[in-house]
């Protein structure tokens, strides 16, 4: 008998997923069937986006896992209805989508491109950037985005800090954790990069007692989650000349409202959330393996703590 796999997330996405979602299971060995809509106490799976029409989950009485088809878990995770096992998404597609953005925009701040693609004013200005190991690179977030961007970024010579909640040991790189391994990792990164998921010991990490712990005029690349950073502490700091510039791809309001002053500060870059984007055939490989080893009777990957939060 086929497994019966629901589809729970917007209608773009179904026209997106459909067909490697059902190459995926095939390749995967796996007879299911695949749909937007079925009675729930048939459901074996849940394949999931936390912006789709699902918000209680009591009546999913058969299905043995929820599959969140996003990376960040923080609109669902509390969801008190939600006892099953929850997947986070991590595929080799988001990951090289963010260690891309993050590796150029590092590269950006690193090589002063923005003084020679904006300032062609005729003036011959010989400034010379300091090659990659003078340039101290802080990572706060040493998940699987956080420690490929580090490795990518330490093999280019960047002399590269890495914080986290718990410590890790990771080869090349100095690893800190903890309130002091906080202000140690601030304090020696003149290009800040944040890769944190978003709990209540994150939100707002960055305000006005740790960015004053940044050397002045350091540089903020944000491509993890949007409260992770007090908007109006930063702008503060924007404006002293304490930071120097911030790169923002996430906020707390998407799309980030017209009047909004980071669009029109001089010194903050906005993207739209592109740093890195779920790619449909790699993220419908990762849900294909999960339901196969949920049928093996095998441990789910990317398994989410709720204790944590991510």
């Amino acid at each position: 008998m086929p497994l019966n796999v629901l589809f729970a997330a917007r209608p773009e996405r179904w026209e997106t997923y459909e067909a490697p979602l059902k190459t995926a299971l095939a390749e995967a060995g796996i007879k299911a069937r695949l749909a937007t809509d079925m009675p729930a106490d048939e459901v074996d799976y849940i394949v999931y986006a936390p912006n789709s029409g699902v918000e209680d989950f009591t009546p999913f009485t058969r299905a043995k896992a929820v599959l969140n088809l996003w990376a960040g878990v923080e609109d669902v995770v509390g969801n008190p209805t939600l006892h099953l096992p929850l997947a986070r998404m991590v595929d080799h597609g988001l990951t090289q989508g963010m260690v891309e953005w993050v590796t150029g925009h590092v590269l950006r701040h690193h090589l002063g491109m923005d003084a020679h693609i904006l300032g062609q004013d005729g003036i011959w200005r010989k400034d010379v950037p300091p090659l990659a190991p003078d340039r101290r690179v802080s990572i706060l977030g040493l998940g699987a985005l956080g420690q490929a961007c580090a490795e990518t970024l330490g093999r280019l010579g960047f002399a590269v800090t890495g914080w986290s909640r718990s410590q890790k040991e990771i080869d090349g790189m100095t690893c800190l954790s903890g309130d002091k391994g906080l202000v140690s990792a601030l304090q020696s990164a003149d290009i800040l990069v944040l890769l944190l998921p978003l709990t209540r010991g994150t939100e707002n990490i960055l305000n006005a007692k740790t960015l004053a712990h940044l050397p002045r005029g350091a540089v903020i690349v944000n491509p993890g989650r949007g409260p992770l950073i007090d908007d109006d502490a930063l702008l503060a700091a924007l404006d002293k000349g304490e930071i120097g510039h911030a790169t923002l791809d996430v906020f707390r309001e998407e799309p980030l409202p017209a009047e909004h002053p980071f669009w029109a500060h001089p010194h903050v870059t906005v993207t739209p959330h592109i740093a890195s984007e779920t790619r449909p055939r790699s993220a419908s490989q990762v849900i294909a393996e999960n339901i196969r080893r949920g049928e093996a009777g095998e441990p789910f990957i990317n398994l989410v703590d709720r204790d944590l939060g991510y």
